[in-house]
C-alpha cells in the first residue's frame, strides 16, 4: 500500500506485484478499494491486482478544487499505471469506475486486454429521481450514518447474505469523502454521454448488472450497443453485486480471464472454424 503524487494530489494504490497479467480495479462513486480485496483473495495469485482510490475518496487525497471529473479519474488511473511501469491492464470498474471504464475503452483502448464494466453508469448518464437525490444529500451533509445505512442494507437484493459490518464501514467511506468528489462526480455521472461512442468501443467486455439494481435496463441496453461484449446479470441482486455475491462474482471474472470474451459471434466463428 503506498501513495503516489500525481496530477495535483495524492493516489492511494495498492499493488500485489508478480508477473501475470495485472488487474487493475476501480471502486464506484463515494467507494474505496475496500470491495475489492475479498475478490483478489478468491482470485487467487496467478495475476498481478492493482487497487486505487478516486481522488477525494477512501485514502486518496481531497483536493479542494474542481477536479472530480471523469476526465480528471480516467487520467489518474494512466498516471497510476504509468507510475508501475504497466503497458497494458484489464479494467475492472463498478458504478462510476465503470462510466471511467467506458472512457479508456474509447479513449485508451490500446492500454487495456480486457473490460469489466459492472453495474457501470449508464452511456447516456444517471436519471435519478431528484427528491431522491436531495434526500440522500440531505443525509450526506447531516453526517447521519444510521440513516444510510439502513437505506443501504434495504438496497440489497439477497438480505439474507448482508454483511452489516462491511455495509457500516461503507457507509463510514462515503460520508468521508470530499464534497467536491461528492457533488461534482453527482453533476458528471448526470452529464456523462458516450451512447453515441460505444460502436467505437472494441475492447472485449464483460458487463455486469444486478436484476435488481435501477440501472439494469440500461446496462442491458449499453451491452447490446457494444460490439464485443458478453453480458451476466446476477439475480436477487441489487448495485453492489461484488458486495452481494462476492463468490459468484470471483467465480466469473475467473473464467473471464480465462476464457475470455464468448458470445454468439465467437462461437459462429468456432462453428465456422475460424475461432
Amino acid at each position: 500500500m503506498a501513495m503516489l503524487e500525481l496530477n495535483g494530489t495524492e493516489i492511494w494504490y495498492d499493488d500485489t506485484g508478480g508477473e501475470g497479467e495485472v488487474i487493475l480495479f476501480h471502486h464506484g462513486y463515494t467507494g474505496s478499494h475496500d470491495t475489492w480485496p475479498q475478490i483478489i483473495e478468491r482470485l487467487g495469485p496467478a495475476r498481478r491486482y492493482v487497487m486505487m482510490d478516486a481522488r477525494g475518496a477512501g485514502d486518496s487525497g481531497r483536493p479542494d478544487d474542481d477536479s472530480y471529473t471523469v476526465a480528471q479519474y480516467v487520467a489518474d488511473v494512466i498516471g497510476v499505471v504509468d507510475a508501475l511501469g504497466i503497458d497494458t491492464f484489464t479494467y475492472v470498474g463498478h458504478s462510476m469506475g465503470g462510466g471511467i471504464g467506458y472512457m479508456l475503452g474509447l479513449d485508451q483502448g490500446d492500454r487495456l486486454d480486457r473490460l469489466v464494466l459492472v453495474a457501470p453508469v449508464p452511456s447516456g448518464g444517471i436519471q435519478p429521481m431528484e427528491s431522491m437525490r436531495n434526500e440522500v444529500a440531505a443525509l450526506w451533509n447531516a453526517q447521519d450514518e444510521e440513516e444510510l445505512l439502513r437505506r443501504r442494507i434495504a438496497e440489497v437484493g439477497r438480505t439474507e447474505g448482508v454483511d452489516e459490518v462491511r455495509a457500516k464501514a461503507a457507509v463510514g467511506r462515503a460520508l468521508s469523502v470530499s464534497r467536491g468528489h461528492y457533488e461534482q462526480s453527482w453533476q458528471e455521472m448526470l452529464d456523462f454521454d458516450v451512447t453515441n461512442r460505444l460502436p467505437e468501443l472494441t475492447t472485449p467486455t464483460l458487463m455486469i448488472a444486478g436484476a435488481a439494481d435501477g440501472l439494469v435496463k440500461a446496462n442491458v441496453e449499453d451491452y447490446l450497443r457494444l460490439p464485443k461484449a458478453t453480458l451476466q446479470v446476477f439475480n436477487r441482486v441489487g448495485h453492489s453485486v461484488p458486495n452481494e455475491v462476492p463468490d459468484e462474482f470471483a467465480a466469473l471474472l475467473a473464467d473471464f480471464f480465462e476464457n475470455g470474451l464468448v458470445s454468439a459471434g465467437t462461437l459462429a466463428k468456432r462453428a465456422a472454424g475460424r475461432g
